[in-house]
């Protein structure tokens, strides 16, 4: 007996599903008012204008109708134009044929390669895994960032801010960690970003190495601000896909901040109340339901990393101040020192990993503790030593900060080329800040896994899965 391929049964489906329309009743600004079909908040609609077809989303419902937010242009649009609704969310492609791809919101392939042929395809809104059923997070993930790897250390299934302000090197930091990552996927949400970095980035920063073991999904400033909202979740629902294979998936987006102006934009058309900053209620309740979908899951696990555009360089500012409290960690990165030339410009002393003392060898944490307190006798002295007021014998902490900063200095700058290996970045740490003493310390049995493999574009996820498995 012959099997019916489940894409034909799903074809079947929909020629087979009853046709329910309306009509558009009124368009202001971002929102577009349909009466006359039922929906729910999340479905899709399909609105026929005598341009096309224009995909919509259900944002808002009331007695007159539904409220949807478009994810194209209004242009041709007019009302009366007939609306379909489809009764469910709009899906996404997931699988491994998506690796070394460039996608757009709604994960079609932009990068003028083939269209994805045999992808499964899954609803855009998932769950994230049950409190419970999250395992501990014990291991380190190497990122291939010397200052990060060593003093700020980031676990599998954890969850790390980058903020900083424009032009301070987030982007650039990004594009290190993906080549340096021992994750064996990456997946990069690029959300309201200028159209000219995506093609320089990924070209440029991430190169045909970094590109093939990735996917990346873009949704420029200039898209709709339901589809860089969508953008978002199709990026972490692919990343969740290759983590349920039992991969260790990396997940980076920029930015966080442009996800939740998208957001501003879609709850105020839709008649929400602005609040801190004009900011609406839905902005922060959002938030969490995105970044709480990375974790350690009960097979494999997704590392977020999210950056965060600081407004002002005020890290108080209620975005900022939101993701700080929901992520499991902060990495600032200085416009003083990107200014000086300082590269990564990575803040040690306002950097911080909350699950440092889980993943980290105690000889690390205490060399970490070390650089932290030479760092910040450095800091408190400055003025006075670059005024040439200080005496050396008047602090000793200070002195000892004098005598390492050079030391300190070339450790914490890396080019933008180089991928520092972890266990070398370990070491050269606890020999700059402890000296012999520390060197032969124990690793309290926790493993960097920066040898792992890495699943690249054309390779089974199966393979992979096999030579990992043990090192959960």
């Amino acid at each position: 007996m012959s099997v019916i391929p489940a894409s034909v049964v799903r074809n079947v489906e929909v020629v087979a599903r009853p046709r329910r329309c309306g009509r558009v009743s009124n368009m202001v600004g971002l929102r577009v008012d349909v009466e006359g079909v039922e929906g729910a908040v999340g479905d899709g609609l399909k609105i026929f204008h005598r341009a096309g077809v224009l995909d919509a989303e259900v944002v808002a419902a009331n007695s007159s109708g539904l409220v949807c937010a478009p994810l194209g242009e209004l242009a041709g649009v007019r009302v009366g134009d007939p609306a379909e609704a489809l009764g469910r969310p709009f899906a996404v492609q997931v699988g491994e044929e998506l690796l070394g791809r460039v996608l757009d919101g709604f994960g079609n392939p932009i990068d003028g390669g083939a269209p994805v042929a045999g992808a499964d395809e899954l609803a855009i809104h998932g769950n994230p895994p049950p409190p419970l059923e999250r395992d501990l997070i014990e291991e380190q993930l190497a990122l291939g960032i010397r200052s990060i790897d060593t003093v700020v250390p980031c676990g599998k299934g954890q969850r790390l801010g980058i903020f900083a302000g424009s032009g301070v090197g987030k982007s650039s930091l990004l594009s290190m960690i993906m080549r340096g990552t021992s994750a064996a996927v990456s997946v990069l949400a690029l959300v309201g970003e200028r159209g000219r970095e995506v093609n320089e980035f990924i070209h440029r920063d991430l190169g045909k190495a970094g590109l093939s073991r990735s996917v990346v999904v873009v949704a420029t400033s200039d898209k709709p601000a339901m589809l860089r909202l969508r953008a978002a979740f199709t990026a972490v629902r692919i990343a969740e896909w290759f983590r349920d294979q039992g991969l260790d998936v990396l997940f980076m987006m920029d930015s966080l901040t442009r996800f939740a102006m998208a957001q501003r934009e879609v709850g105020l058309a839709a008649g929400e109340p602005p609040a801190t900053r004009g900011y609406p209620p839905s902005v922060f309740s959002l938030m969490p339901r995105l970044l709480e979908r990375a974790g350690v899951a009960a097979r494999g696990s997704i590392t977020g990393l999210y950056t965060v555009l600081v407004e002002g360089d005020d890290l108080n500012e209620p975005i900022s101040d939101a993701a700080r409290a929901i992520l499991d960690g902060h990495v600032v990165l200085s416009r003083r020192l990107a200014n000086a030339g300082h590269y990564p410009a990575v803040e040690v002393l306002e950097s911080l990993s909350r699950v440092e003392p889980a993943i980290a060898s105690t000889d690390q944490r205490l060399a970490a503790q070390a650089l932290r307190s030479v760092l910040a006798a450095y800091r408190e002295a400055r003025d006075l030593v670059e005024i040439g007021a200080y005496v050396r014998g008047s602090n000793a902490a200070v002195d000892r900060a004098l005598d390492l900063q050079d030391r300190i200095e070339a450790f914490l700058t890396q080019d933008i080329f180089e991928v520092a290996s972890i266990e070398k970045s370990k070491a050269a740490l606890i020999a700059l800040m402890m000296g012999d003493e520390g060197a032969g310390g124990s690793d309290e049995g926790r493993s960097s896994d920066g040898g792992k493999a890495l699943l690249t574009a054309g390779q089974p996820v199966a393979e992979l899965v096999a030579g990992a498995g043990a090192g959960r």
